[in-house]
């Protein structure tokens, strides 16, 4: 297990690439945007794309929001340009007070926001299956709201999608190299965390019929053709640092936790809905690396700690249970303990946890895996 000389991520991280001096390309990625982009030409390029999409005789865009930093930031900065945005919410599985709040918070910025409250009985269907079948608790809802944002802009003939920061721009991954300004049926099919499961591969789960994965179901290419639906993403015109969208977001009524969220060292992140921190747990047991891994990356990158600061932070905060998250998603979901960790353990990674001779995982007294030796981090 390598990890990368100039943050802390391991190449166990799906489609993530190391150059031969052992850098990975999210690093630089990030060099990249540091050195060569032009940003003001970048900002210029897309105030001259969006005057052609300002025909709309109501919004100028559609924007997809959680209520999180990020998104708080986009609607403040389409607001700042001088567009009309429609939001739309596709509701989190288990939403918190917090993020009830934040949403509230941005519907208030002066925009209109659809809040989709998708049938919840369809819904616990396809998260109970794509749980068993993907090891991915979220999969049901990154799935909707990559699907059901398309759906409003064509139902409202809106053609712009304003995206926040692209994944693997930020992130690591092969559209590091590809063009990363465009959000489409392609992107989400090959980026989006389907993990080789389709809405399409749900039909018949507990009589599942294709009525109920309407929202599901990304816009067919007649439709989008029609309306000439775009999705950008913000991130490519304008450089993208999370603990600037903070900043701003905090100064437009965006409201943090007071202590950290279970998953990291952090106190914003992931605030609107429980099930994110299983979801960040899951991502740990399967690949070595957790929330806290990807925000001392971030933070590394952006200059904000030292990798050695990085290393520090991660052996404290990643891997251990988010047992209030883990509680409210057992509630939701109506798995038991028992189920719960069955899954989980047929998904774990064999190669990096220590197993005994029954092969059971073993686990600290926390409940923490317990990592072979060659795979910690250093």
């Amino acid at each position: 297990m390598k990890f990368c000389k100039k943050c802390v991520m391991p190449d166990t991280k799906p489609d993530l690439h190391f150059d031969e001096e052992g850098v990975c390309d999210a690093c630089r990625s990030q060099e990249n945007k540091n050195k060569e982009i032009n940003w003001q030409e970048r900002e210029k390029e897309f105030l001259e794309l969006i005057k052609k999409y300002k025909k709309h005789p109501i919004y100028d865009c559609v924007i997809g929001v959680s209520g999180g930093k990020d998104s708080t930031f986009q609607v403040i900065k389409m607001l700042e340009l001088g567009l009309n945005p429609l939001c739309v919410c596709f509701e989190p599985s288990i939403p918190t007070k917090i993020g009830r709040k934040n949403l509230k918070n941005l519907n208030n910025l002066g925009v209109d926001l659809i809040h989709i409250k998708r049938n919840p009985k369809v819904y616990k269907k396809l998260a109970r299956e794509a749980f068993i079948r993907t090891g991915d608790n979220e999969w049901q809802n990154h799935l909707g709201i990559f699907t059901s944002v398309p759906r409003i802009a064509v139902n409202f003939n809106i053609p712009l999608i304003i995206w926040g920061e692209s994944p693997q721009l930020e992130y690591g991954g092969p559209a590091s190299s590809k063009d990363k300004n465009v959000l489409g049926r392609e992107w989400l099919e090959e980026f989006g965390g389907l993990l080789g499961n389709r809405a399409s591969d749900m039909l018949g789960v507990g009589g599942i019929d294709e009525k109920d994965l309407y929202l599901y179901t990304y816009p067919s290419d007649d439709e989008l053709k029609r309306v000439g639906v775009t999705g950008l993403f913000l991130g490519y015109y304008f450089k993208w640092d999370y603990k600037n969208n903070l900043i701003i977001s905090q100064r437009n009524g965006f409201k943090t936790s007071i202590k950290p969220v279970e998953t990291t060292y952090e106190n914003f992140e992931n605030l609107d809905c429980y099930s994110n921190h299983v979801h960040d747990y899951l991502k740990y047991c399967k690949y070595g690396f957790g929330r806290a891994t990807d925000n001392a990356c971030l933070d590394i990158r952006l200059g904000y700690i030292t990798r050695e600061e990085g290393v520090r932070l991660v052996q404290k905060y990643d891997g251990k249970p988010p047992k209030k998250a883990i509680k409210k998603y057992l509630e939701f979901s109506g798995f038991s303990e028992e189920e719960f960790q069955k899954i989980v353990d047929s998904f774990t990674n064999k190669k990096i946890f220590k197993r005994n001779e029954k092969g059971e995982f073993l686990r600290d007294c926390d409940g923490s895996l317990i990592r072979k030796e060659e795979y910690v981090l250093k």
